[in-house]
């Protein structure tokens, strides 16, 4: 067995995968299963749907994608079918993710001559409607902009034999269940296809979504109990509001070679990190969910090779985004949704490797301590904060961004606050797909 702790001792050339599907496993780097590839798989790769449920980072998009490519080779498209039906829909709720399985599956897929092109909002209208329109085997997208193909003709599902829905949860979350359900039923039905659906949490409402859906999923459940990751060292310290800054400082200064994400609530909140940050010697970056695509994927490119010390980002950033060896994560304002906790932290510890997990428990957001605690079945070793962790910050070393790029094209700049109030009139949808 892998020295790895996060492993089985189940083998991926043990499942009689093809020679071709095996090139793209060893080109990965794979030898040995995680815990949910190992139950996902065998029961994926005789045809059975499956539900399952895993923390993040444990090795799903690998799952879904080998049992995908499998069930291609085991079924060969009907003669009618034409080079702008797919044959793999996969659907995930943002572009990061999205663009995560894309990478990942070009490296799998790799040798097996398959198609495969990814499809989301914010970027590259014309040229990814091109290229879905031009033939594609295996498509990935987000709800809106394959919808919004789809409605134009660019492509039909009436051929699609795999059906991928991965973090079904955050589909919830961000509205996009009618999407989905739209894109299902456009399919063949669900006994002529093969289903899988992954998700944080299997609840009632996922399970729902499975069951009208799917062909009568087995429900693969890894460690349930355990929300958060063995391997992620956890800290909590009482601060108030003013010493939040400081002990932000404070922190950073004393982790060399780090790669740190900083999770905030609130865009402002954002900016005013990003500001203390850069006026002292910190290079970092926010990622939000108003930063344009192309600088989105510029700035993550920067902080995965270490040109960024710092990734301030908000929940935009928290689920679907897989950026190796992060060393610690911050909750500079503990999130208000307890399972936002958990992708946050999950950001780090990732495939079995250790992290640490930071959160400032201050005055404005102290109240959601207990909530956070009860969900993930633990209390969080807290302390106050020691005094020599305490930096010296002068108020004045803030930098500001540019006003300019608070605001959207025709929107005046009435205050600090003042961009919030129109995005709030665009669907959750909109705004994310």
């Amino acid at each position: 067995m892998s020295d790895n702790k996060h492993l089985t001792d189940t083998r991926f050339d043990s499942f009689g995968l093809s020679e071709s599907v095996l090139a793209g496993v060893k080109d990965a780097g794979f030898e040995y299963c995680t815990p949910i590839q190992a139950a996902t798989l065998p029961p994926a790769l005789k045809g059975h749907d499956v539900a399952g449920q895993a923390q993040t980072g444990t090795g799903k998009t690998a799952a879904f994608l080998l049992a995908a490519l499998h069930h291609m080779e085991q079924h060969p498209p009907s003669q009618k079918r034409r080079p702008n039906q797919p044959r793999v829909l996969i659907i995930a709720p943002t572009r990061e993710l999205a663009i995560q399985i894309e990478k990942d599956a070009r490296v799998l897929a790799g040798h097996t001559g398959h198609k495969l092109e990814v499809v989301y909002g914010g970027t590259g209208y014309e040229s990814q409607r091109k290229a879905v329109g031009e033939g594609v085997d295996i498509l990935v997208g987000t709800p809106g902009r394959l919808i919004d193909y789809f409605k134009q003709k660019i492509y039909d599902l009436q051929e699609i034999q795999v059906v991928v829905l991965d973090e079904a949860d955050r589909m919830f979350d961000l509205g996009f269940i009618k999407d989905i359900r739209f894109l299902l039923r456009r399919c063949p039905p669900p006994e002529k296809r093969l289903g899988m659906l992954f998700s944080a949490t299997l609840s009632f409402r996922v399970k729902e979504l499975a069951y009208e859906h799917m062909n009568n999923p087995r429900a693969i459940e890894i460690e349930p109990d355990k929300v958060t990751a063995d391997r992620i060292e956890e800290q909590g310290y009482m601060t108030a509001n003013d010493e939040k800054i400081p002990l932000l400082i404070g922190l950073l200064n004393q982790w060399k070679g780090a790669r740190t994400i900083v999770f905030v609530n609130t865009k402002r909140a954002a900016d005013k990190v990003w500001g203390f940050l850069q006026g002292n010697g910190l290079q970092a970056a926010v990622l939000s969910g108003d930063v344009p695509q192309k600088k989105r994927m510029s700035l993550l490119k920067k902080f995965t090779n270490g040109e960024l010390d710092v990734l301030v980002a908000t929940d935009v950033a928290a689920r679907g985004l897989h950026i190796p060896d992060v060393t610690h994560v911050i909750n500079y304002d503990l999130p208000e949704d307890a399972e936002d906790y958990v992708h946050r932290i999950g950001r780090t510890g990732r495939a079995g490797a250790k992290g640490s997990a930071i959160s400032f428990v201050c005055e404005t957001h102290a109240f959601s301590l207990p909530e956070v605690e009860a969900y993930i079945g633990h209390k969080i070793p807290m302390s106050s904060v020691p005094g020599d962790l305490l930096a010296n910050v002068d108020p004045s070393s803030r930098v500001h961004a540019p006003r300019k790029s608070r605001n959207r094209p025709g929107q005046h700049a009435k205050g600090r606050g003042g961009h919030r109030k129109p995005r709030q009139g665009r669907s959750r949808s909109q705004r994310r797909s």
